[in-house]
């Protein structure tokens, strides 16, 4: 756009008439200067053409009295021109007062002032224009991703505890501003994500090159793809999943109301999300500048996001105090890191997120949606204590907030800090005894410590609560295996609802960490398998593999390790690991080197990433509860070494089998399996966990270690 001298000589200049098509075909020309369509007059449209551009040049005029030699001129009148034809469609409808920022009813110098951000709107006109704006919106109405960048939205983080079966994401449902994320609610009505190991359900991914693969880590992936994976279901074969009735029938009363309440919740949730209150991002200095904040906002919501970020850096450098334009800024950032698949952009980021929360005149709703941004941020990078340490920084300044304080909750737990999580959660449940949330976190905990009988009415009244970040797949794992420890059939109508609700594949298969699709059954033949030569080379070298086995059982090496998930009703049952997510564990392959040296050539078994390789010793009089393992992508091989000829058996689904010596029975852990050792001397077998046959190359290689 040229400068205002140049478009005034354009607009003195004659219109020349132009060739105009009419639908019969037949060329005509419109009258330009004295055309009057043939008439010799002045037309109506041609009236109107010069009245607006005499109020344009009006505009421009007090413009430059204002800001003359003080700012680069061509530069203002370029991007006012460019506003001006955003709001060309405006204009025509007779709404040049859009530019009358004083609400006198003409543009003059006092406008001008205002729009260049040396004078504030006079509070009058502010509080006409809120007012007019509250009128417009209906009071009830869900905002869209187009509403303006105030707009409430709803956003659920997602993030992973790190343990055997970890806890859901943070809920976050405050943060505005992020269109990304209201597409989605995998929790509460979460992620998304945004981890692979924290999916519920993991899809193939899109083939990438090797470089693209390196540039970002396994964290990194689409937030939307994340939380649409979480909500998906796999869905196994129908030929091969167990009948439903092999599962103990029970009394429907056995679990009260909970389908009833599933089936009202989702209404009743979707009007307290209408309902609630919308954040006040802007302080009053920024209300002056909320159309260059929107112009901004509006490319990074199109997803133009090295536009958005060039916008708010050149807002940041006018505006330096303004935590919105730094807000909008770190956003922008965000969305750019995401794209790029950089973490130093995100890193980027997360440290402009920091600085929007620090200037002063931030109002509070920003802090929060700042800080819970940066935390959620922090997480994904695996930055669990920075994460901790700004969620603790949240709470002092939020104290009354109790979802700051469940979320605080769950950012110990993170980190393997159950006491402190234990803490706060019963702090949460001091002043809001019902939270739902709180309850199953609780529940949680409590099970962890082994309180198995304590832990079920908190996990029970959590899930039944229906509280937003309840209903997730680990909480009915968890409240159903406390009740199996318990001898309370009613498990299994508890994993009926989980299968229902999405979180199993059946009520038999309870794995969470899954990918769609993959062939599901509890027993397999090693011709299922297509691992004959793995079986074989394990089958012919039995006895080499049980010597090499038996030289290190003895306890004074060490080698033998107690197992220590919590499995175990009764007995002793020690493991001794080669491999361990698709890496070899230590030194542990010098004291087995001819084992070892036979599994090497095996990549289907020492690179699962999900899986392990080891002995396991059961001592007699020992029970291994019933339990699922926690993901479909493999299958576990057991040779058998040592075995008794009788009392050692093991059960998957409703088929029990035994094992023999120098023999493999192959089985998906991913369904529900327990092992009774009641023979009078001990047991002993060899591990090999291997790939579901059905994951392409692509998969073994990107998904996750568990």
């Amino acid at each position: 756009m040229a400068p205002r001298k140049n478009f005034r000589n354009q607009a003195k200049k004659e219109v020349k008439p132009a060739a105009v098509v009419n639908k019969n075909g037949v060329k005509m020309e419109t009258a330009a200067s004295g055309g009057g369509g043939g008439a010799g007059g002045f037309s109506g449209t041609k009236i109107f053409t010069w009245f607006m551009v005499l109020a344009l040049l009006g505009v421009w005029s007090s413009v430059a009295v204002v800001w003359f030699d003080l700012v680069d001129y061509d530069n203002v009148i370029a991007e006012r021109a460019k506003e001006f034809r955003y709001n060309f469609s405006e204009v025509l409808q007779g709404k040049l007062s859009a530019y009358d920022a004083d609400g006198d009813g003409d543009f003059d110098v006092e406008d001008a002032k205002v729009l260049l951000g040396l004078k504030e709107r006079p509070v009058s006109v502010v509080l006409r224009e809120t007012k007019e704006e509250s009128a417009v919106k209906e009071p009830d109405a869900v905002p869209t991703p187009d509403d303006d960048v105030d707009g409430a939205q709803n956003t659920d983080v997602e993030s992973e505890i790190q343990a055997a079966v970890p806890l859901p994401p943070i809920s976050d449902d405050f943060i505005p501003d992020d269109s990304r994320d209201e597409a989605t609610h995998p929790y509460e009505g979460e992620n998304d994500a945004i981890d692979t190991k924290g999916e519920l359900v993991e899809k193939a991914q899109p083939q990438q090159t090797e470089e693209e693969s390196e540039q970002y880590n396994d964290q990194s992936g689409s937030q939307e793809a994340q939380e649409a994976e979480a909500e998906s279901v796999p869905e196994p074969e129908a030929d091969v999943e167990p009948e439903v009735e092999s599962v103990p029938e029970l009394e429907a009363e056995s679990v009260p109301e909970l389908k009833e309440n599933a089936e009202v919740q989702p209404k009743d949730k979707l009007k307290e999300k209408a309902k609630k209150k919308k954040p006040k991002l802007l302080n009053k200095f920024e209300k002056t500048i909320k159309t260059e904040i929107d112009a901004a906002e509006k490319l990074r919501k199109k997803g133009k996001v090295e536009e958005a970020v060039r916008a708010f850096e050149t807002l940041v450098l006018q505006y330096p105090q303004s935590p919105r334009c730094r807000y909008g800024k770190a956003l922008a950032e965000d969305d750019l890191a995401e794209k790029m698949l950089s973490n130093d952009m995100l890193q980027k980021a997360i440290g402009t997120y920091k600085e929007a929360s620090e200037l002063p005149n931030a109002t509070p709703d920003l802090i929060k949606a700042t800080l819970k941004k940066r935390a959620e941020r922090q997480q994904f990078l695996g930055r669990m204590r920075g994460a901790l340490a700004t969620l603790e920084k949240l709470v002092q300044i939020f104290p009354e907030d109790v979802a700051l304080k469940n979320d605080l909750g769950v950012a110990h737990l993170l980190i393997g800090d159950n006491k402190s999580a234990k803490r706060v959660y019963e702090e949460v449940l001091a002043i809001a005894p019902s939270d739902g949330f709180a309850k199953v976190h609780y529940g949680f905990i409590l099970k962890s410590e082994n309180k198995i009988a304590e832990s079920i009415p908190f996990l029970r009244d959590g899930l039944e609560s229906g509280d937003p970040g309840t209903d997730d797949g680990r909480f009915y794992f968890h409240l159903g295996d406390a009740l199996q420890r318990m001898g309370d059939d009613s498990a299994y109508k508890w994993y009926e609802i989980g299968h229902q609700r999405g979180h199993f594949a059946s009520v038999w298969q309870r794995s969470l960490y899954n990918v769609d699709g993959l062939k599901a059954q509890p027993w397999w033949t090693p011709k299922d398998t297509g691992y004959m030569d793995l079986v074989k080379t394990l089958e012919r070298n039995w006895r080499t593999i049980r010597d090499e086995a038996l030289s290190v059982m003895d306890k004074t090496t060490g080698l033998f390790v107690p197992e220590e998930e919590n499995l175990r009703e009764k007995g002793e049952w020690g493991q001794f690991t080669l491999w361990q997510q698709g890496k070899k564990a230590g030194e542990s392959c010098r004291s087995v080197p001819k084992t070892c040296g036979l599994l090497e050539r095996y990549p289907e078994a020492t690179g699962c990433k999900r899986g392990q390789i080891k002995f396991s010793v059961m001592q007699s009089g020992t029970h291994v509860w019933p339990h699922t393992g926690p993901t479909n992508c493999r299958l576990r091989m057991h040779l058998g070494l040592v075995v008794p000829k009788t009392g050692c058996k093991i059960r998957c689904t409703n088929d029990t089998r035994a094992w023999e010596e120098g023999k493999v029975l192959i089985f998906d852990d991913s369904f529900e399996h327990e092992v009774w050792q009641d023979a009078d001397s001990y047991r002993l077998i060899f591990i090999v966990d291997v790939w579901h046959p059905e994951l392409t190359q692509y998969q073994r290689q990107t998904l996750s270690p568990i």
